[in-house]
């Protein structure tokens, strides 16, 4: 593979090596929460931010780990993992320049585009136009990176005499 493009992919594999390693701390947050008393310490993250429990988000927030068993965070904690390790095996290759790699990044990130164009319909934000356009650039550069890597292997092929 061409050092340009290597450096691009490596810059690709750093972010995907970022985002698995969050989602992996996330997934250990929410072992820690096993057997824990999740409604009181919702309660104590709301009155600690000196937010209204009545309001919108915090009511959500607080419902939500009044709903929250132990079997439904080990169930979170297991699909952070899956996804983590996702996200890190393929940017280890794209490190190692791996063509399935390649293939993954530009497929993973590709499924997510119309999602991410979906919830753009429910409110534009800097945050969703951000990801929105980082995700693009990310499946641009790597279907990029696929086809100039089979461009210049057929060229390569074809500039040689059948001897």
């Amino acid at each position: 593979m061409h050092v340009d493009r290597m450096s691009g992919v490596r810059v690709i594999a750093m972010f995907e090596a970022a985002k698995g390693l969050l989602i992996l701390v996330a997934g250990l947050g929410l072992l820690s929460l096993v057997h824990k008393d999740l409604e009181a310490l919702a309660e104590d993250l709301v009155r600690h931010f000196h937010l209204n429990p009545a309001s919108r988000y915090p009511r959500i927030f607080l419902d939500l780990a009044d709903r929250l068993a132990d079997v439904r965070l080990w169930l979170l904690a297991l699909m952070a993992f899956g996804y983590a390790s996702i996200r890190l095996v393929e940017a280890y290759g794209l490190w190692r320049g791996r063509r399935w790699a390649e293939w993954l990044a530009a497929g993973s990130g590709a499924i997510y585009v119309p999602i991410e164009i979906y919830e753009l319909y429910s409110g534009v934000t800097p945050l969703k136009v951000g990801t929105l356009a980082l995700n693009v650039a990310i499946v641009a550069y790597m279907g990029w990176t696929l086809w100039s890597v089979r461009r210049d292997a057929t060229a390569s092929g074809a500039s040689r005499s059948p001897d």
